[in-house]
């Protein structure tokens, strides 16, 4: 019926309207309270499930964001469990990040997960669209997500940790770190993030035959936006790799997926 299609319409727009007006305000007063840091993670996640939500039911979008945040956030309270600090090492969450669950883990790295994995997964159907009819696509398509994010937990983490001060990380004995992040944590998001897809993929496939929709550039967008605010908060505390990181990602990415929406 055309009538709440105009209004999903209106809501999806109306969601990523107001997600672009708190990364301006975002980028032009990086010192505001941590409200704002809330409210434009919050925004984010739910604009992801919206446009997740214009090709495929809620019915099926709603469960894998709630297996996503639920695998995601449950990973990272075990991790932040004195003692045990797996699968990501032992990380100590501040203030700054929000109220926590069950005091076990900030109500944000859950929405943090859904960013990563449903926007990470539509990059990924971007650069993998040339191959869509491949055998083995639906594995390329997993393998791809959790690579990437891995990928955006690199970028994440410098702005985490030493711009917001969401978190900090404890000492281990692995001596090489990324801007003192301990490299375990970067193979526990890869890892988390394959266990999600595994299990949110069978939800995520769209059911009804039909001709191929054209390509979503909007997991691209919010993924270009979310490192353009890693890689700024980085740059006005004077870390440089990070900002090159940032930026490496952001070309890597950008490059291949333009390639992917070409055919």
């Amino acid at each position: 019926m055309p009538a709440p299609a105009s209004s999903s319409k209106y809501v999806f727009w109306g969601l990523n309207g107001l997600l672009g007006a708190i990364f301006i305000v975002q980028l032009a007063e990086p010192g505001l309270s941590t409200v704002w840091d809330g409210a434009m993670i919050a925004l984010a996640a739910v604009a992801s499930v919206a446009a997740l939500g214009r090709r495929l039911p809620l019915q099926n979008v709603l469960p894998a964001a709630l297996i996503t945040a639920g695998i995601g956030g449950s990973a990272h309270a075990l991790s932040g469990i004195p003692d045990f600090s797996l699968p990501f090492g032992p990380i100590i969450f501040n203030a700054a990040a929000g109220p926590e669950i069950f005091n076990t883990v900030p109500w944000t790295v859950p929405l943090l997960w859904v960013i990563a994995i449903f926007n990470g997964r539509g990059v990924a159907r971007l650069i993998l669209r040339p191959w869509r009819k491949v055998k083995n696509y639906g594995l390329w398509l997993i393998g791809l997500t959790g690579v990437l994010a891995m990928a955006f937990d690199l970028a994440l983490e410098p702005f985490a940790w030493h711009v917001k001060h969401f978190w900090l990380w404890r000492p281990t004995r692995l001596v090489v770190t990324w801007q003192g992040t301990n490299l375990l944590n970067f193979l526990g998001w890869a890892g988390v993030a394959l266990l999600i897809m595994m299990l949110a993929t069978p939800l995520l496939i769209r059911k009804q035959p039909g001709h191929a929709s054209a390509p979503d550039v909007h997991p691209l967008v919010v993924w270009l936006g979310a490192l353009a605010l890693f890689a700024a908060g980085s740059a006005r505390i004077g870390e440089g790799w990070p900002v090159a990181m940032d930026a490496a990602i952001a070309l890597a990415t950008t490059i291949f997926a333009v390639r992917g929406m070409k055919w």
